[in-house]
């Protein structure tokens, strides 16, 4: 595959609009706090599905142990450490080479072993990787084709495996909260991070994941509460939205 195929899901603008932000990735308070807030909830939902899956005791210090786990889009490593931690053998990835040195620096420190690349789902893929938990949170929605992306990583999932995918629902709803609300209001996020137009409709999403192969196993919606400062899973997918899917049996 010949570099520019390999790259067909990377937007330049989007890499190195997070690249300015690398250093800002384990800072609570920074620009990335929204996703320090918003990581029990997405922790708690990969640890339920992915010891049902794999028929794992979720109470287990290391229920993870064993499982090849890729996490795609992996900016500082907020979803890679804990994954480590509850025993996968993780690869992170992301095309912005500050966040992966980031990333590096940071799991050094905690005396955690993670691979890290900086390189494309569309190369790793071509070489032939495969995983058993695949994590794509939060990543769709600034790729430049979301359609072939999905088809790309749904290649790397092992007949066992299970693949999660987070992202934001295209909706009016979500126009006024995730971008007026939460980058112009709020300042959850820098304005600009996100791109309404680029929100993906779960039909849509399903869609994709159809022709890659794997069927939608559980939807979740998510909501902040800020009665108490966190977030929870809700029935309502007008906004965030996290899913599970595997392959179609």
């Amino acid at each position: 595959m010949n570099p520019a195929t390999a790259a067909a899901s990377v937007d330049p603008a989007e890499v190195e609009k997070f690249s300015s932000m690398a250093a800002e990735w384990w800072n609570p308070n920074g620009k990335f706090g929204v996703l320090h807030k918003f990581n029990p909830v997405r922790l708690a939902y990969i640890r339920e599905h992915v010891t049902a899956h794999f028929a794992r005791d979720p109470h287990q210090r290391r229920p993870f142990d064993g499982l090849n786990l890729l996490d795609i889009g992996c900016g500082g490593g907020l979803l890679c450490e804990p994954m480590a931690r509850l025993g996968a053998t993780v690869t992170g990835i992301d095309p912005a080479e500050k966040n992966i040195k980031t990333a590096m620096v940071h799991a050094g420190e905690q005396s955690l072993d993670i691979r890290y690349r900086a390189t494309t789902a569309e190369q790793l893929a071509a070489d032939g990787e495969k995983f058993d938990v695949i994590l794509n949170m939060e990543v769709i929605e600034h790729v430049a084709d979301p359609a072939a992306f999905t088809a790309t990583c749904a290649s790397m999932l092992n007949p066992d495996g299970i693949m999660f995918v987070a992202t934001l629902n295209r909706t009016l709803k979500s126009f006024g909260l995730a971008i007026i609300g939460a980058e112009y209001v709020l300042g959850w996020l820098p304005r600009g991070t996100h791109q309404w137009e680029k929100f993906i409709k779960p039909e849509e999403l399903t869609t994709w994941l159809a022709d890659g192969g794997l069927a939608v196993t559980d939807t979740s919606g998510v909501a902040y509460n800020p009665l108490n400062g966190e977030w929870r899973k809700v029935r309502d997918l007008d906004v965030n939205y996290m899913l599970a899917a595997t392959h179609q049996q």
